[in-house]
């Protein structure tokens, strides 16, 4: 077992990643992307989950992937398409198709009947005290292998299920993987699900709470061990931004954002319509940040300098633009 406990997620990332470095007597472990060096039943404690964003991963992350795929899980989608802008080569690991076998929105939102984050948060503003939230994202139905061993999908769950619970008035998360990617998958799980945290702490009215983060197979595949390696703190800009707000303001705004990428990956834009997109006038600024990194990139793809340069003259949140400069340099 191997514990991995800080405020940020950053550093705790990173104490895992010394963990993998440091012990030579890892198992190597064949996966289907190649061989890996894995930790098994390790956790994470990051006690501010707003302190989200893995900052010192070299190279960056693809800032306005994550925020997008947040942006999906919240509205229910499981369309592939407007992933598949951001992360050209996600089918080379989720598989072709229209829609994604396993996408997390769909599965909290829509798979089991209703919607998993309406009940969840609704029980406990009536029992604040309860112990039975668990949102289910792994299906056994859809997702145990076949007899032969092989998958019954590309797009398998890593993410099996949440827990929730409010204790001294803040909302604890446990996140509970089966398996998971050190270096190319957690530091968006973790984006994914504290976000989660603080948007569910906004419709109880709660602050959020410890988010813990248990991965039975933690692992490095040894293609990205350089990378992963050569990782080093960088010291991650002041932001104060909350996304957490009543539900009946929060779900318009998620909805708006969600039709707005819509436009963004279709259309050929203007270098001021990226802009425009990128504000979201009627909504707390640290909205307008976030869109405003999803604009920027789907300007960047679509080769237009100016429109990346009006959409991020959008964004007042010093930590996300350290991100996005961190993912553009990747790029001469």
């Amino acid at each position: 077992m191997f514990s991995f406990e800080s405020e940020s997620a950053d550093r705790a990332w990173l104490l895992a990643i010394d963990a993998i470095r440091s012990q030579s007597s890892l198992p190597r472990q064949n996966g289907r992307g190649g061989a890996t060096s894995e930790l098994l039943h390790s956790t994470f404690h990051i006690h501010d989950p707003r302190q989200r964003w893995v900052v010192s991963r070299s190279p960056g992350l693809s800032i306005a992937f994550a925020i997008v795929e947040v942006v999906g899980i919240l509205n229910g989608r499981r369309d592939s398409a407007y992933l598949n802008f951001f992360n050209p080569i996600l089918p080379k690991f989720a598989g072709a198709g229209a829609e994604y076998h396993g996408a997390y929105g769909h599965r909290l939102r829509d798979n089991v009947g209703f919607d998993q984050l309406s009940r969840a948060s609704n029980a406990l503003m009536a029992n604040p005290n309860g112990r039975q939230i668990v949102l289910q994202i792994w299906d056994a139905a859809m997702d145990l292998p076949l007899d032969d061993g092989e998958p019954v999908a590309a797009d398998i769950p890593c993410n099996i299920c949440s827990m929730l619970k409010i204790r001294n008035g803040k909302l604890e998360w446990s996140q509970i993987m089966r398996s998971n990617d050190i270096f190319k998958g957690l530091p968006y799980n973790f984006i994914q699900f504290t976000t989660l945290q603080e948007v569910l702490s906004g419709w109880i009215g709660v602050e959020p709470g410890t988010y813990s983060h248990y991965a039975d197979s933690l692992h490095l595949y040894n293609e990205n061990a350089e990378h992963a390696f050569s990782s080093v703190c960088v010291p991650a800009a002041a932001a104060f931004d909350s996304v957490a707000l009543p539900k009946h303001q929060a779900d318009p705004i998620w909805s708006e954002m969600s039709q707005r990428i819509d436009l963004l990956i279709k259309d050929r834009l203007s270098p001021k319509e990226y802009g425009v997109l990128a504000r979201i006038d009627d909504a707390p600024q640290a909205f307008t940040n976030l869109m405003a990194m999803i604009a920027a990139d789907a300007a960047r793809r679509k080769r237009s300098a100016d429109g990346v340069g009006e959409a991020i003259a959008a964004c007042d949140n010093p930590l996300l633009k350290q991100l996005w400069i961190r993912w553009a340099n990747r790029w001469p």
